[in-house]
């Protein structure tokens, strides 16, 4: 089955390059516009080529990197007080709610005032944007604790530090992973972002240069970078789900089928 899914998964890909190859040359689409695959493949190889990419490809890598695990960190921690204090989720349900659907591009003018087109905007950003991604699958997942387990382990004289780490963590894991998944594609789009509209250094930085420049093809070189480093991040949060899960019956079924 894997076999056949990666089968049509590359024969689809190769469709797609040919088409992406074939429409400017045909007259379908203007090639000053939408440059030919093998333009593409080309600028990309001179890309890779210069130290200034891996360079600008670090400096993204570095605000994903950092903004994410400070999101995971704080999203985490802050989601299991507020779930096992009493009454502090019915307290700060109202602050998450107005503040959670803010969108992080709106805070790029606030990011620019107080730290211009350094690391610490590209932090700003990304940190606001995963941390929500975290905190509500966390709340999620501390409020799916079997209560039956909960009662079991405190008439067994658990203190509260026992039942988080026996009970209520292993129980909250697959919501937190799902966060985390999802905070690392927040986390690069975000990065990528503010990049390109803040001008800190990184990825879309280059990108912002190359359309600029009326480089076409580098731009688009950039842009499939920027693709599978997505690709690439999601991947790798899926493996790293799938092995913190292992002993889930998520997991497991999804290894059985």
């Amino acid at each position: 089955m894997r076999g056949a899914n990666a089968a049509l998964g590359a024969a689809g890909l190769t469709a797609f390059l040919a088409l992406g190859e074939a429409a400017p040359r045909l007259g379908l689409v203007k090639e000053a516009y939408f440059p030919p695959t093998s333009r593409i493949a080309s600028a990309l190889w001179d890309e890779v080529t210069e130290g200034a990419f891996w360079s600008a490809l670090g400096d993204t890598l570095t605000g994903w990197a950092i903004g994410l695990a400070i999101a995971v960190g704080a999203g985490v921690v802050v989601g299991v007080v507020i779930s096992i204090v009493p009454y502090l989720r019915e307290a700060t349900a109202s602050t998450i709610e107005f503040l959670r659907p803010i969108p992080s591009v709106a805070l790029i003018p606030l990011a620019v005032l107080l730290y211009g087109a350094e690391l610490k905007s590209v932090l700003l950003l990304v940190v606001y944007a995963s941390f929500w991604q975290v905190l509500i699958q966390t709340l999620y997942g501390v409020q799916d604790v079997d209560p039956v387990a909960e009662e079991t382990a405190r008439s067994y004289g658990l203190g509260t530090w026992a039942r988080v780490r026996h009970v209520l963590w292993p129980s909250a894991l697959p919501y937190v992973m799902t966060g985390v998944r999802l905070a690392a594609a927040v986390a690069l789009i975000l990065a990528v972002t503010a990049e390109l509209v803040i001008g800190a250094p990184g990825l879309g930085r280059q990108i912002a240069v190359a359309q600029a420049s009326q480089a076409v093809p580098d731009l688009y070189a950039l842009i499939v970078v920027a693709g599978l480093l997505g690709l690439l991040i999601n991947v790798g949060a899926r493996t790293v789900e799938r092995r913190a899960l292992a002993w889930h019956q998520s997991v497991r079924g999804e290894v059985a089928v």
